[in-house]
C-alpha cells in the first residue's frame, strides 16, 4: 500500500475548481513531516506547485500563486490542494509527497491523480 494516496482529480472547464486530497498512511502524523504537491505535465519535468512546512507555512510556484491553496488536517493526516480558476495549462498528473522537515528530498510519494482542464 502506497504511503500516500491522492483523490479528487477529474475533468473541469477552464475557470472551474477542484480540490485534491491526499491521505497519508504508514507513518505517524506528526509535526516533523513537511508536504508538497507536485505535477507533471506532458512534455515537462515534474514540478513542485505547493509546499507546506510543519508550521503550516505554505509556499507556491509562481504559476499557481493566488489560485491554489495547500493545507493539512494534522489530526486526520490529510493533505489538500484547493485549485481555483483552473487553466488548460494546469492539466497534469498531480502527486502528493512527504519528507522529514530536516531533509530536502521527498521520500514518500503517492501514485498521482489526473487533472484535465478543457478550454
Amino acid at each position: 500500500q502506497a504511503p500516500l494516496k491522492e483523490s479528487g482529480g477529474g475533468s473541469v472547464q477552464a475557470g472551474g475548481s477542484l480540490r485534491l486530497s491526499c491521505l497519508a498512511s504508514g507513518y505517524p502524523s506528526s509535526w516533523n513531516w513537511c508536504h508538497g504537491w507536485f505535477r507533471q505535465r506532458q512534455g515537462y519535468e515534474r514540478e513542485e506547485v505547493a509546499g507546506i512546512d510543519n508550521a503550516q507555512r505554505p509556499t507556491y510556484a509562481k504559476s499557481v500563486r493566488g489560485r491554489f491553496t495547500i493545507s493539512k488536517d494534522y489530526p486526520k493526516n490529510i493533505l489538500y490542494l484547493q485549485m481555483a480558476n483552473l487553466k488548460p495549462e494546469d492539466t497534469a498528473v498531480y502527486y502528493c509527497a512527504a519528507r522529514r522537515c530536516g531533509e530536502t528530498s521527498y521520500s514518500r510519494w503517492g501514485q498521482g491523480t489526473q487533472v484535465t482542464v478543457s478550454p
